[in-house]
């Protein structure tokens, strides 16, 4: 409502004046509005004071979220797996959590949460680019560290505990610390399942690019495995063959068909020829269904390969802990190197272990 002493005119604020030291005061109120370029009429509604006025809802108050990005499966910024984890995911719905994802544009971007799990310190919820994961390896490792570094976990050295609620369940890892800081997070996976065998790899080879003969030659079977997240194993004969190949060059409608067709979210195509002699395994990731073209260092597919290792007697079994060491991600130019762990007790295997260092390269706030 206008003063008593005002006349509104064509919507605009001319003024009779009835009373100056009135007017005067009114004046100076109506200026230092025009100064803010606002004039509150009602909750929710503002007035702009332009020719001719507006009126427009009031903006949302801006959501405002802090993230950590790290690196995972490295000792040195710049390798391993970059990861964003946004640890006070409090008030974030779905649709926006996957839109960030979206924004940070990498692998994986971890939401952490409450938990009302037993046993469960925290809820971690996983988006690739394109969709939510009930688990992933280099997400989990580097959200236990984030979470460490930020306070939020009490550490005893040598090896603290804990234990995160997963699209999976409650899973637990533990954290090797020094001096008050973590230096490395080794995290137990699912029990591993193994899966279907492809035998007629016409489609597969031409999805990757590899000649049939550069399976065959690897005198190991082509194997679904899952511990926590279903991957398809692909062996090859030699260092040289696994580097030919190309991600920008895949066929990605074929290599799509084959992992729906066995229930894969991921290929993981792998060499026991290595770059450095000290490592057991040389692997590559390729998981376009989930829109990453290719990973440089994936603890779920290591996971499932370190499994499928000794199931098929690949490696040298040495109970009741056989230790296995990957390197990843140098075709990428981020060199990784995962130590797996699988304990087994007269060939069943009971636990699978992936860890490795993280360290800290950025962080920052999104608004919207």
């Amino acid at each position: 409502m206008c003063p008593p002493c005002i006349r509104t005119v064509h919507c605009s604020y001319a003024l009779e004046i009835v009373d100056l030291r009135e007017a005067a005061r009114l004046l100076v109120n109506r200026f230092h509005q025009i100064l803010r370029g606002w004039h509150t009429l009602d909750e929710g509604l503002v007035v702009r004071l332009d020719e001719p006025p507006q009126v427009v809802r009031r903006r949302q108050p801006v959501k405002e979220y802090r993230f950590i990005q790290v690196d995972v499966f490295t000792d040195r910024p710049f390798g391993g797996n970059p990861l964003a984890v946004f640890p006070e995911a409090e008030g974030l719905t779905t649709e926006e959590m996957q839109c960030l994802a979206q924004e940070m544009n990498l692998s994986e971007t971890t939401f952490v949460l409450p938990s009302q799990a037993p046993g469960a310190s925290f809820k971690v919820r996983i988006f690739t680019p394109a969709k939510e994961l009930p688990f992933a390896g280099h997400p989990v490792v580097g959200t236990h560290w984030v979470l460490a570094h930020l306070g939020r976990v009490a550490l005893h050295e040598p090896v603290t505990q804990m234990r995160l609620e997963l699209g999976v369940g409650v899973l637990p890892a533990n954290l090797y610390v020094s001096n008050g800081r973590v230096e490395r997070v080794v995290m137990t996976q699912t029990r591993p399942v193994f899966g279907a065998i492809l035998d007629d790899t016409t489609e597969l080879t031409a999805g990757l690019g590899l000649p049939p003969e550069a399976i065959a030659e690897a005198a190991l079977p082509i194997q679904v495995v899952s511990t926590g997240l279903p991957q398809m194993m692909v062996p090859v004969r030699s260092l040289s063959a696994l580097r030919a190949l190309d991600a920008k060059q895949l066929n990605v409608a074929a290599l799509n068909r084959v992992c729906r067709a066995l229930g894969a979210e991921c290929t993981t195509v792998f060499t026991l020829e290595t770059e450095r002699p000290e490592v057991t395994v040389h692997v590559r990731v390729f998981a376009p269904m989930v829109g990453v073209p290719e990973d440089p260092a994936t603890g779920s597919a290591n996971g499932a390969l370190g499994a499928y290792l000794l199931h098929h007697q690949a490696v040298p079994i040495t109970e009741p802990t056989t230790r296995i060491l990957s390197e990843q991600g140098t075709e990428l130019s981020r060199p990784s190197t995962l130590h797996v762990e699988v304990d087994s007790v007269d060939g069943d295997i009971r636990v699978v272990r992936v860890g490795g260092r993280v360290v800290p390269v950025a962080e920052g706030v999104v608004r919207f």
